[in-house]
């Protein structure tokens, strides 16, 4: 395997993962925390953010040793053709949330050129959000990732600031009860998930870091503030509009081209990412084929899906995505940092211990979110799964060994 280039550094990845977080989808999911009010809505964002963001960390840190993909990572534990049906997985996830992005964005879009100059073309803006990205994904590495990628997390983290000053005019939202209808355990599984999403993607960039320190601090750092920030805009906006989108705010502050660039940039930095990576994905389950032509490819599927879908079933598609991918990185984490296995086995096609531990941790997501626990579904699950993993895999090696040694002998 050649060994990629480790030419990005500590504030190139800040500013990758501050770009990617600001984005309307987090705006969104941070708004559907409304119901546990203020105080409880921050201490879920904070707390949710702080562990999903330490497993992206760890995830990225292994991208970073072995100079591997994300999903071409998931080959320690689970093999070859597992690592292929996780492609697939990380695949129609990332179209989703391409078409989603891209969504978002583009009725938000319409509804500032509908204030500003009563123009209503919801589609014309779908395809002119995903031309921009198809451009970025265009630039490349060296031109996206490195200058054009800095300069728009430069400026969105002005927009953000002039965004935050509108939605915090009103100082009441911070004393905002909690309306119920919500469990605390349920808005902390939503902020868990959120960072949870990019699991399958950060190793995908920090391949290339030139440090591990700069690769984990950057990326922890920049996604952390960026998408706490995000989600508390979307709650606040929630509680006192009663929708999460401030465009609202913003156009009757007079701030409509604020509103333009804020989204168009937003979207344009997170929905590369997604893009690209689901290209790297593609390539891993068919060598063959080029990652950019895929991310182009990706990017024109979730431009044409944003036409036609609606994103009520939003809250649904974060969970799903927490329940794929929770038990996935519980066993590739364990395995990598706990049993110490490291490298690939060109010989290991499919571990089934692994994909049948993974299944039943799945299962055992959608079980325990009925369950409303404090923590969600998230936390136990891993716990579990990364327990059963470990538990099982040592006596199955264990029996192996006597196995052997039984034949030896014979």
């Amino acid at each position: 395997m050649q060994t990629p280039l480790k030419t990005i550094r500590f504030p190139h990845f800040f500013f990758l993962w501050f770009g990617a977080a600001v984005s309307m989808a987090e705006i969104l999911a941070g708004g559907l925390l409304a119901p546990l009010g203020f105080e409880d809505g921050l201490l879920a964002i904070l707390g949710g953010h702080a562990l999903g963001t330490m497993l992206l960390v760890l995830c990225g840190l292994i991208g970073f040793r072995e100079g591997l993909s994300a999903i071409e990572s998931t080959r320690i534990s689970f093999g070859v053709y597992g690592a292929k049906l996780f492609s697939l997985f990380n695949i129609l996830q990332l179209v989703g949330w391409t078409s989603i992005m891209i969504l978002a964005a583009a009725r938000s879009l319409n509804e500032t050129s509908r204030h500003l100059w009563q123009i209503d073309q919801y589609g014309l803006w779908c395809l002119l959000v995903g031309a921009l990205v198809l451009l970025w994904i265009v630039l490349g590495r060296e031109t996206g990732w490195k200058k054009a990628n800095m300069a728009a997390a430069l400026l969105l983290f002005a927009l953000t600031i002039v965004m935050s000053s509108v939605v915090f005019a009103d100082t009441t939202v911070l004393s905002k009860p909690a309306a119920g209808g919500m469990p605390f355990g349920a808005g902390f599984e939503l902020s868990v998930v959120m960072p949870l999403s990019w699991l399958p993607l950060i190793a995908d960039y920090t391949r290339f870091a030139r440090s591990g320190q700069g690769a984990a601090w950057g990326s922890g750092l920049g996604y952390f503030l960026g998408s706490c920030w995000m989600y508390i805009i979307g709650l606040s906006v929630a509680l006192v509009a009663g929708q999460a989108d401030p465009a609202g705010m913003l156009l009757a502050a007079n701030l409509g081209l604020s509103v333009l660039a804020i989204v168009l940039l937003a979207t344009i930095t997170t929905t590369f990412m997604d893009a690209y990576s689901a290209g790297v994905s593609v390539h891993t389950l068919l060598p063959g084929f080029n990652e950019k032509h895929a991310a182009l490819a990706v990017t024109v599927a979730g431009t044409l899906l944003a036409l036609g879908v609606d994103m009520e079933q939003y809250e649904g598609f974060l969970l799903l995505i927490g329940s794929v991918f929770a038990p996935l990185f519980a066993i590739l984490l364990s395995d990598y940092f706990l049993l110490g296995n490291r490298q690939l086995r060109p010989g290991l096609m499919v571990n089934w211990l692994a994909l049948v531990i993974w299944a039943l941790g799945v299962a055992l997501y959608y079980q325990l979110l009925k369950l409303d626990l404090m923590v969600g579904a998230t936390v136990p699950v891993m716990f579990a799964t990364a327990f059963t993993y470990i538990l099982v895999g040592r006596f199955a090696a264990k029996w192996s060994l006597q196995k052997d040694s039984l034949k030896t002998s014979a």
